[in-house]
């Protein structure tokens, strides 16, 4: 039998890695790349946020490496990336063998890359323009909302803080001229009621009461004053807090006075709870994020022409095309992308409602209607001319005016098709936004085009197919900072770590098929060799 050779095994050796860990990252690893991709970023932005003075800190790129690999590999906490600096190669070479604690990389995360990660994303960005990844001529455009770290239970509603504040109100006015009945000479009150009370006039007048000269006050009128400054003024002060906090918005979080109460697909009671979060509106091209932003508001609507800007704030130009789903069709988001010169590739209500029979063959809707540009005049079912009758201006959520066109038909009384045209007494009008049906007119002969059908087909596996991967493979589902800076920022390391992910797998991707295509081409040159010679070959190339 033969005898069983075992290797050395010793752990009280002096080394047991090799003088340089370079040798233990083979050539194709990930994290080779991550190296080379922040070795060309420019970090001067980065550097103006450190003071100087004091003892040495560690390089930000460093700290940058480590991050990106770490959010690479789904590890989103400082405590386990100070744990794999300490015993994980991919990490100690990234690092340099240095260890910096879980505070360090959490305060580099949040002091330093806080006003400074639109620039990295911005260079990793054109990084892949200039590797050919993206062209930023095109981009798909989609939201979705992610609940913030705070607590849920904690929120102020704007309804009944105006309510409360009103009731406070009406309390302290009453209060005030049951004070102000025994002051002689007093007539500060006589507009209380048409003058809004508020924290600053209140102080004022508390103030006034008490310079007033009065021999005795009664004990009732001692307790109201005494309710005023120290329970009607605090509270009132409250409310206004409230509502400076809120803004524009119907709601915020205690916890976080970013986040706004809306509701999650991700409702796991199924009742449609609210929750305190943000509505992440990014865009992609080739599954590759080159733009996103936080809004507090739920609805796509209102965001697409600020979301747009913002893109060409970090790469310098808009695109050119721009595809999106129905949620971004309004008259407002058409204007500002013909006014930038963007094909709207962009869905609008009803838009496959439309394409349907039924939809088409109803001569009483009014999408159905004939227009005369010429006569400026309606063609209702029954031949009449409905005639323009007026003109009047309409604001939406937005601040966007637009116009609408009133049309009157001249005589519904005995026409035989009143009762199937519409439901009401009079005269049949109708309100038409020319310009709105113009953009969706464009749209609809866009989306329809073949170059629309291709898009709309990709619009599906382009923003959705990021935000999948994002809350189900990485695991991205929650945000684990507060306020809406610091979400950006992690937003902005999570995305300059998936474009890096996805360049590295596209990388892989394109060597794997070269070296496919030289295998058929090889095996195409040896078949066409005489059978001699391709036996002789095929046993060389196997003895080797």
């Amino acid at each position: 039998m033969a005898k069983i050779a075992i290797k050395e095994y010793v752990q009280g050796q002096t080394t047991l890695f090799p003088q340089s860990l370079d040798e233990r990252i083979p050539e194709n690893a990930p994290v080779r790349v991550v190296n080379y991709v922040v070795d060309r970023l420019d970090l001067t932005e980065v550097m103006s946020t450190y003071k100087g003075g004091g003892c040495s800190c560690y390089s930000p790129r460093m700290l940058l490496k480590v991050l990106f690999f770490a959010y690479m590999n789904n590890i989103y906490s400082c405590r386990k990336i100070e744990a794999l600096m300490e015993w994980d190669v991919r990490y100690m070479w990234l690092s340099g063998d240095q260890h910096p604690d879980f505070r360090t990389v959490n305060r580099f995360r949040s002091e330093h890359l806080k006003e400074t990660i639109d620039g990295l994303f911005s260079q990793v960005v054109v990084m892949l323009v200039e590797e050919g990844y993206v062209s930023l001529r095109e981009q798909y455009v989609d939201g979705t909302k992610i609940e913030s770290k705070s607590n849920k239970y904690r929120f102020v509603w704007r309804k009944s803080v105006e309510k409360s504040k009103a009731k406070l109100e009406r309390k302290i006015k009453a209060v005030l001229a049951e004070i102000e009945k025994g002051i002689a000479g007093d007539n500060a009150a006589d507009d209380d009621n048409a003058t809004p009370m508020d924290s600053r006039r209140l102080k004022e007048r508390i103030d006034e009461l008490n310079r007033a000269k009065r021999a005795e006050r009664s004990k009732e009128e001692k307790r109201m004053m005494k309710e005023l400054e120290g329970k009607m003024l605090p509270k009132l002060q409250e409310y206004e807090e409230h509502l400076e906090v809120m803004g524009d918005r119907n709601s915020y979080s205690k916890t976080d006075h970013d986040a706004t109460f809306q509701h999650m697909k991700e409702d796991a009671m199924g009742n449609g709870q609210l929750k305190p979060g943000y509505n992440l509106q990014i865009g992609t091209e080739n599954q590759f994020v080159t733009n996103y932003a936080l809004y507090p508001n739920p609805t796509d609507t209102l965001t697409l022409p600020s979301f747009l800007d913002h893109g060409k704030g970090l790469t310098g130009t808009h695109p050119e095309a721009c595809t999106a789903d129905a949620g971004y069709g309004s008259e407002a988001n058409y204007d500002f992308l013909e006014a930038n010169a963007i094909t709207p590739y962009v869905k609008y209500n009803y838009f496959h409602k439309e394409q349907k029979k039924a939809f088409r063959e109803d001569p009483f809707r009014q999408e159905n209607l004939h227009y005369n540009e010429e006569g400026d005049y309606l063609v209702c079912p029954s031949g009449q001319h409905m005639r323009r009758v007026a003109e009047r201006l309409a604001t939406d959520p937005s601040g966007h005016r637009h116009t609408l066109t009133v049309y009157r038909a001249a005589n519904c009384e005995n026409c035989p098709l009143h009762a199937r045209c519409f439901k009401g007494w009079g005269d049949r009008e109708v309100e038409v936004n020319h310009n709105l049906r113009r953009h969706k007119a464009r749209a609809r002969e866009l989306l329809t085009s073949e170059e629309g059908l291709l898009r709309r087909s990709r619009r599906p596996i382009e923003p959705e197919a990021v935000f999948g991967q994002m809350k189900y493979n990485k695991q991205y589902k929650r945000f684990r900072h507060t306020g809406k800076t610091k979400v950006h920022m992690d937003l902005g390391v999570f995305f300059i770590a998936f474009n890096l992910q996805k360049m590295i797998r596209r990388m892989l991707c394109n060597l794997g098929n070269a070296l496919s295509r030289l295998y058929r081409s090889l095996l195409g040159t040896l078949w066409k060799l005489p059978c001699l010679s391709r036996q002789s070959l095929a046993a060389a190339l196997l003895s080797r």
